[in-house]
């Protein structure tokens, strides 16, 4: 039997980039913030972790207790590697300074959402962290270098943590997308899913069905397609799931199949979108590519956005390339 290879080995082994040096550090602070954060959410009620703050983010949403935890650790542990100079959360209004003595190498920002889908939290659901990287032009980070030209298509790294029925990462640098399985007794990451792919073709969507009436034309189109089935165009039958967790979606598209959908409607047209741009769209849409599927505003590709603000939303549609390419089609109609 073949020795599972752990996550820092494969880091060693497989890190094939100019970024090298840094990131495989970076990645392992990554990685020890979510083990954290993972054995934080199994406390659970019992910890006395449940339950929401009198706050709310600067999305308006109200913010868990679980959210702010998570948060403190990522910010926490993240600045040791040194290579960091400077980092953005969902749940923070301004992008946070990293201090002079943690930053002796920064050339990098690092942009998470801390807590993806907390508001499964209270009903013990699938919850996950989401996270890019990328090259800062300065030492001294200022907003305009987390956003500036860098667009998604940018990013050096990118991942996610599922903390599920068992805790796993995902991640991309750009040359193929690998999962890894946390072993709880010793701690380590092992490669479980290496070479993750996305099937071309699926029958299989994730939207939440609740905002039909809100819906653009060619998503009204789409989804009327896929419920009339067998007995439609489509001729064949479509499941729908919804866990509300963007992290729990994608990770089902990337190991069975599948579309994933938050598109425009007419409750969001001030605001953009639901899902943010740099916390949630962009990464995501960089696993999803080098997974070989593909992720669309429905009007443009993602990665190829030009960020406009540090929390940005943007219609999100990703997952299986033909259904993607099919909706694009419908929106171009």
């Amino acid at each position: 039997m073949t020795q599972p290879v752990t996550i820092t080995e494969f880091l060693a082994q497989h890190l094939q980039c100019e970024h090298k040096l840094a990131l495989a550090p970076m990645l392992l602070d990554v990685f020890s913030a979510c083990k954290r954060i993972a054995t934080v959410i199994e406390g659970g009620a019992l910890a006395g972790n449940m339950g929401n703050l009198e706050s709310e983010n600067i999305q308006g949403e109200m913010q868990k207790a679980l959210d702010m935890i998570a948060n403190d650790i990522f910010i926490e542990i993240n600045q040791q590697s040194g290579y960091i100079a400077g980092m953005a959360s969902e749940e923070m209004d301004d992008i946070i300074q990293v201090a002079e003595k943690f930053r002796q190498n920064g050339d990098y920002l690092l942009l998470f959402d801390p807590l993806d889908g907390s508001s499964n939290v209270n009903v013990n659901i699938s919850v996950g962290t989401i996270f890019s990287i990328l090259k800062s032009s300065s030492k001294h980070p200022a907003l305009a270098d987390f956003l500036g030209l860098q667009q998604g298509s940018a990013q050096i790294c990118a991942g996610y943590a599922l903390y599920s029925t068992s805790t796993m990462l995902v991640f991309t640098t750009g040359n193929g997308v690998n999962g890894f399985t946390l072993e709880p007794h010793s701690g380590e990451f092992y490669l479980t899913h290496p070479d993750m792919q996305i099937a071309a073709d699926t029958q299989e969507f994730a939207i939440n069905m609740s905002n039909y009436r809100f819906w653009q034309e060619p998503i009204q189109r789409y989804i009327d397609e896929c419920l009339l089935g067998a007995d439609g165009e489509r001729e064949k039958d479509f499941n729908m799931r919804w866990v509300a967790s963007m992290v729990a979606e994608v990770h089902r598209i990337l190991v069975r199949g599948g579309v994933f959908m938050y598109p425009m409607d007419s409750k969001l047209p001030a605001k953009g979108g639901k899902l943010r741009l740099m916390y949630e769209a962009n990464p995501m849409s960089f696993i999803v590519e080098q997974a070989g599927g593909a992720a669309s505003t429905g009007i443009e590709r993602i990665l190829d956005m030009m960020p406009t603000g540090l929390h940005q939303r943007v219609p999100v549609l990703m997952g299986s390339a033909n259904e993607i390419e099919r909706i694009v089609a419908y929106h171009q109609a």
